[in-house]
């Protein structure tokens, strides 16, 4: 009844997975590349579980 009340989390994780993207982009900027790597792995763990959430919705 009150579905529009509820938050996407797909939307959630878009931003959250943009930001790990930005973040690992700046620390790729400064040579860091060890977090650049750490925070890319971030990032892909978060794509998949869109895949998954986008996968079981259209399900």
């Amino acid at each position: 009844m009150f579905s529009f009340f509820k938050k996407d989390p797909i939307k959630s994780l878009n931003k959250d997975y943009f930001q790990k993207l930005e973040q690992a982009m700046n620390a790729q900027r400064n040579g860091d590349i060890k977090s650049y790597s750490i925070i890319t792995a971030e990032a892909e763990e978060i794509r998949v579980k869109i895949e998954n959430l986008e996968a079981s919705e259209s399900a």
